[in-house]
């Protein structure tokens, strides 16, 4: 969906918009408040104040859109962490807004082999990498976000290796926008099953697919990771990548043990680096191997293989 399409449904919508934070987080909170806010808000974005080394998350809304499922997010996110900060909101305007994501979502060169461009900038020829393009703000995996940015650093290494030639079977748990599932399928030119668990992301993946010119080998399917019958009809998969949150990937260290072929890689994300010895201890006990471990601020993305 384009820029411009968007802005006139915003517009013909009319939808009062708020936005909506939380401040002084600390560090290992913030993916769980992150998530909380991911449930109802398109756009979501993570600010660190240095001078107390805490953390301010906050997204974007229709104005009390999804109060139930936040209040239901919030108290999990407190029960989890421990931490409980008041939530706190502003009325928007919507016009502006829109202005203002577009404006701060530019193009961005991420690794030696991808660039992301919006929409709303022009095509131009690029040459030595990868053009994906995504609208600002639709759904997680701008490239903005450590997380993705990892990702799809790591990918490009294994894409490099001369094992990536054995990448047949694909897999990408909690797409978002459809970034990686897009850079995978224009990389190696391979299917690849992504899947969600919010049907906005579920649908706005299989658009941006579409848009990028992978639409037949991107296939979207809303599904709540390894519990759903056809991504567990996938396996083994040669490649998976899960850019979701730390905890659920230790939960899923079993299935992913599982769902991997041998000698198979998965590439891990949504974790900070103060989460990396928790999401490999359960990978290791499970008998996957560390292969690379990639820094992108305060997050950490693994590549992992199944021995």
């Amino acid at each position: 969906m384009s820029r411009d399409v968007y802005a006139q449904r915003q517009a013909r919508r009319a939808d009062p918009l708020e936005t909506v934070w939380f401040d002084a987080l600390p560090e290992a909170a913030v993916p769980m408040f992150e998530a909380a806010l991911l449930r109802v808000c398109p756009s979501v974005a993570i600010f660190r104040d240095e001078a107390t080394d805490t953390w301010r998350v906050e997204g974007v809304r229709a104005r009390g859109a999804g109060d139930e499922e936040l209040a239901g997010a919030l108290a999990l996110a407190a029960l989890v962490t421990g931490v409980t900060v008041e939530l706190q909101a502003e009325p928007v305007e919507a016009e502006g807004w829109l202005a203002r994501t577009v404006a701060s979502f530019g193009e961005q060169e991420i690794g030696a082999g991808y660039l992301v461009r919006p929409t709303h900038v022009p095509d131009r020829r690029m040459y030595g990498r990868m053009v994906l393009k995504l609208d600002a703000g639709i759904a997680f995996g701008s490239g903005e976000h450590g997380s993705t940015r990892g990702c799809l650093v790591a990918f490009d290494r294994v894409a490099r290796d001369a094992r990536a030639r054995r990448l047949r079977r694909l897999l990408d748990l909690g797409t978002g926008s459809g970034i990686l599932a897009m850079a995978a399928a224009k990389r190696l030119r391979r299917p690849v099953l992504a899947t969600d668990i919010e049907p906005w992301s579920v649908r706005v993946a299989q658009d941006n697919a579409k848009m990028n010119g992978v639409g037949k080998l991107v296939r979207s399917r809303l599904a709540d990771g390894w519990k759903d019958r056809h991504v567990r009809a996938g396996r083994p998969y040669d490649l998976v990548f899960a850019n979701i949150l730390a905890r659920p990937l230790c939960s899923m260290a079993k299935d992913l043990s599982i769902g991997l072929a041998p000698g198979g890689t998965a590439i891990l994300a949504g974790l900070l680096g103060t989460q990396v010895r928790m999401v490999l201890a359960a990978h290791r006990r499970r008998g996957m191997v560390l292969e690379r471990r990639l820094p992108q601020g305060a997050w950490a993305t693994l590549v992992l293989r199944r021995k």
